[in-house]
């Protein structure tokens, strides 16, 4: 019998066999992880540079659209206002109103709370 195997020998072989099989399966595996991990990776870049390319573009739209929509104003009409405001004697601040200031009601001088 000098050119058969015998039994343990093959048994053996089929287990290097499947040893290495299972070796280069785990190898493999590995390999394919470590790419899906990377792909996944350049995916989630391009991903936020693609959100940040959009949210430019979008505020360069917002101010050319602004810029050609811009309001001026009418300064004329205002001032015109103005004098017929001035003329008529409703010369008046938000503050005082259009009655002015009550002086009667001011009373400074005295020591309470807040100066009043």
């Amino acid at each position: 019998m000098a050119g058969s195997i015998s039994a343990t020998t093959a048994t053996l072989i089929a287990a290097s066999v499947a040893a290495g099989s299972l070796g280069y399966g785990v190898y493999s595996g590995q390999q394919q992880q470590g790419a899906q991990k990377k792909a996944l990776q350049q995916q989630n870049t391009a991903q936020q540079q693609a959100e940040a390319d959009a949210l430019s573009t979008e505020r360069k739209s917002e101010v050319a659209a602004n810029a050609a929509n811009q309001q001026t104003p009418n300064v004329a009409s205002i001032l015109q206002r103005a004098a017929m405001m001035g003329s008529t004697g409703l010369s008046s601040t938000m503050l005082t109103g259009p009655t002015g200031v009550n002086t009667s009601a001011l009373k400074l001088g005295k020591n309470t709370l807040l100066g009043s």
